[in-house]
């Protein structure tokens, strides 16, 4: 039986993981604790929640566990800038002695940064280092239902790989084939955020929901993904790719691509953030987006004929491409797919530490229906009731406690039939990108104004961006094409034609905002403009609470839907403390906060003068 610690650090989303005997018993991303969104620092705070959850001394730790090699990284950073040369000079001189000062010694760094966590005994402390696209696979594979399957990863870089096929069966896991830098799918995703406007290791799921805005079978749209796979990335059968450095700048510069060049190539000069969007960029989104599909279609059918196998687990950061992720569904290339619900760089925590535990501690692992490993997301820190209190006395909050949680239920229930906005705070917070019903912001799918209202009112965010449904698990092919449940928010599917309205015959040469506000259907609030929507199916045992709400409001609608979406405003993580929950709830238009069995009504708090709660600064992501 070992005992894990995993962590993965200094890109983006630092989060720790513990396991024991291949059980995930606690995972956290740093920015929770820290509130700064995709928090790079080492995960301390995150690394001491999982300890303390899980009752562990550093001591009794069998390893700890990076999730990649930084030495290969340096490696590829010096060959690369080698094989550029005389280009990079600047970026050079700026990203080599942090190397050298830190990184190459990141032994010594990760030991003294764990005595911040709890005190230990050097001698005892065993330090372990998996290559991170091995980190991916495990994180995907071995959480999984499947005795055996394909594993595809696919993200920006890790130290040289920036995807790979491999094949898990039983603990083991063989690579297959592996893309190497600097030709990366994820990075070539990235670029086109950067260059309409977006942040890169953040605005790429903003890319994702700007896409279709682009007008289907357009002359523009084909023009814009004939000038992609001629000028920018030539695709191979097999999925593998080349991307045209004449273009890209991320190698060696400072910035993700050459602008002029883009700017010559696509006719269209890069947009600034917070700028309006042309119907240009929005059909540029879409063709970057219908390339993507077309790689990762590529991709699995190459991984199926390697393997053989009718199942498939996914990670990475392209892996949190719902779009891509449904095209790939409704392709039937596998009979079964398990996607890491913390794809990106979080999850490489999880990963590391369930690489170790079969690759190096050699465990057995039992794999089928009754012993998944991973059957919910619920892996962070609690929401306890003395917290909760804590928070009301500290700013004379005013609540109501119901004992009874169903009748709570029928009460938020109702409030949602009548239009109200619903900050909902339950037990364990999640781990990864989504908000799965303990940290949610809830309102009625069936308003036709609700996601104004969020975006604009609750969120402060783009206007153009959809909003998720929560849906009873047995509902979900009643109002969805799709036949496979979606418990962690990964796929995207139709909503059925019955459900939807007529639209104006010129609906797709509409401009963007008159499109977004035309009531395209019954659900209108997380029905997109080309009447998709990103699901969240709730089953009968990962989330008893969430889901008894979910059965109230059907009882008294007749719909088991709800939007779902993150607890957290622009530009900051989703919330972790029922502190954190109160000062959102407070600085936004919310409703009413629900946090366990305890009720607050925004009209009955007191005014508060606390700068940390009326802030209004919110930050650009």
């Amino acid at each position: 039986m070992a005992r894990i610690l995993g962590i993965s650090a200094f890109y983006h989303d630092s989060a720790a993981a513990v396991i024991e005997d291949g059980k995930i018993l606690a995972a956290a991303q740093e920015e929770r604790f820290t509130r700064i969104k995709h928090d790079h620092s080492f995960p301390v705070h995150a690394c001491r929640f999982c300890l303390d959850f899980s009752g562990f001394d550093m001591d009794e730790l069998d390893a700890v566990v990076f999730y990649d090699k930084p030495f290969l990284k340096f490696e590829r950073l010096l060959e690369t800038y080698y094989n550029f040369a005389p280009r990079g000079l600047v970026s050079f001189i700026t990203s080599i002695p942090p190397w050298l000062k830190e990184k190459l010694f990141l032994k010594k760094l990760i030991r003294d940064e764990l005595r911040q966590v709890h005190p230990y005994h050097p001698d005892k402390l065993r330090l372990l280092f998996p290559e991170h696209h091995l980190s991916h696979a495990a994180s995907a594979f071995y959480p999984s239902p499947f005795r055996e399957s394909a594993i595809i990863t696919m993200d920006g870089v890790g130290e040289w790989a920036t995807a790979s096929v491999c094949h898990g069966k039983d603990n083991g896991i063989t690579i297959l084939r592996e893309l190497d830098f600097p030709h990366s799918l994820g990075l070539l995703y990235s670029a086109f955020a950067y260059f309409l406007g977006f942040r890169v290791n953040s605005g790429e799921y903003k890319l994702m929901g700007l896409a279709p805005y682009g007008i289907p079978g357009s002359g523009r749209v084909q023009q814009y993904a004939g000038k992609i796979k001629t000028e920018l990335v030539c695709i191979y059968d097999d999925g593998s790719l080349w991307l045209n450095q004449f273009y890209f700048n991320y190698a060696t510069g400072l910035s993700m691509i050459r602008e002029k060049r883009w700017e010559k190539l696509f006719g269209m000069t890069r947009r600034k953030p917070g700028e309006d969007f042309t119907q240009e960029q929005c059909d540029l989104a879409l063709a970057i987006q219908q390339v993507t599909e077309e790689i990762v279609l590529k991709v699995s059918r190459e991984a199926k004929k390697l393997t053989g196998s009718a199942n498939v687990c996914l990670a990475g950061g392209v892996a949190l491409n719902c779009v891509a992720n449904g095209k790939l569904l409704k392709e039937h290339v596998f009979n079964n797919m398990f996607i890491q619900p913390a794809a990106g760089d979080a999850g490489g925590s999880v990963g590391a530490a369930l690489a170790a535990n079969y690759l190096f501690f050699g465990q057995s692992r039992h794999a089928d229906e009754q012993h998944v490993v991973m059957q919910h997301t619920f892996l962070g820190p609690p929401c306890e009731d003395r917290d909760i209190e804590k928070v009301a006395r500290k700013f004379n909050a005013v609540y109501r406690h119901i004992d009874n949680f169903e009748e709570l239920a029928s009460e938020v229930a109702a409030l949602l039939d009548k239009g109200k906005v619903i900050g909902w705070v339950q037990g364990r917070m999640e781990f990864g990108p989504r908000a799965l019903g303990n940290r949610s912001i809830l309102g009625d799918a069936r308003n036709p104004d609700m996601q104004k209202r969020l975006n604009l009112k609750i969120k402060f965010r783009e206007s153009f961006r959809p909003f998720a449904p929560s849906v009873l698990e047995e509902d979900m092919n009643a109002y969805f094409d799709t036949g496979t449940p979606s418990p962690y928010m990964l796929l995207v599917a139709d909503v059925r034609p019955e459900w939807r309205n007529e639209i104006p015959s010129d609906y797709y040469e509409l401009p963007m905002r008159e499109k977004l506000y035309v009531n395209r259907s019954a659900l209108p609030a997380i029905t997109h403009v080309d009447f998709s929507a990103r699901i969240h199916s709730v089953n009968h045992d990962a989330n008893p609470r969430y889901r008894m709400l979910l059965e109230k409001f059907r009882e008294r609608t007749g719909c088991g839907i709800v939007v779902n979406t993150s607890f957290n405003v622009r530009g900051e993580p989703i919330v972790c403390t029922p502190l954190d929950a109160y000062r959102c709830f407070m600085r936004t238009d919310m409703d009413y906060l629900v946090m366990n069995n305890y009720i607050f009504d925004k009209a009955e708090q007191p005014d508060s003068d606390a700068h940390d709660i009326r802030e209004t600064d919110f930050v650009l992501d």
